[in-house]
């Protein structure tokens, strides 16, 4: 499904003319369409740790600058030495003051100024970051990014979800009813979710 047609059967059930093409189109309905897909998208992408949005980005020096298309982290785990060990994570700056300066032996990491900081410093040679990344546009060919640029740009989750997200944000800004579709769209991404994970 591409965002041409996820858009198209949004039309089909609010009862609007399909259209030949919507991105970059100069009329409001296609335009507020691309707008809905692109706040629907950002929404879904950021609700599920999505499968095809899973990346790893390896250590090569410290601070480590986090990779330019980061989101979040993975939940439980998600830097490891190169031997396999967990880092654990730090939240705050006194802390990690403290930890920097002891270099214990169990690892830990410390996220600050969109930089990745590792403690001891022999544990981080090498070591493995697991990230959502916050790209969920699969281009032509194979570009991924965070935004919406052409008519055949595809989600790289569950692309029914955007139709869904499209639809439910269409009918409560034109103030039409819209709470079945927005309880449809949740029961749909609580299920694509626990699909994606392998749970159903």
């Amino acid at each position: 499904m591409t965002l041409i047609s996820a858009i198209n059967e949004v039309c089909d059930i609010v009862s609007l003319d399909r259209f030949d093409s919507v991105y970059g189109s100069n009329d409001p309905n296609a335009q507020t369409m691309v707008a809905l897909a692109q706040e629907a998208g950002d929404e879904i992408s950021r609700r599920g740790d999505w499968q095809r949005m899973l990346k790893q980005h390896v250590v090569i020096a410290l601070p480590q600058n986090l990779p330019a298309d980061y989101q979040r982290l993975t939940p439980g785990g998600a830097i490891r030495t190169a031997t396999g060990s967990f880092f654990r994570p730090i939240t705050n700056s006194s802390q990690w003051a403290v930890i920097a300066a002891a270099a214990p032996a169990q690892p830990y990491f410390f996220i600050r100024d969109n930089q990745i900081h590792l403690s001891p410093a022999s544990a981080g040679a090498a070591a493995v970051i697991d990230y959502v990344s916050r790209n969920w546009v699969l281009g032509d060919p194979f570009e991924e990014r965070d935004t919406l640029k052409a008519d055949d740009d595809r989600p790289l989750f569950a692309e029914r979800l955007l139709t869904k997200g499209i639809l439910w944000r269409w009918k409560r800004q034109k103030g039409l009813p819209y709470d079945d579709s927005l309880a449809e769209f949740e029961a749909d991404l609580i299920q694509e979710i626990n699909a994606d994970r392998g749970a159903s």
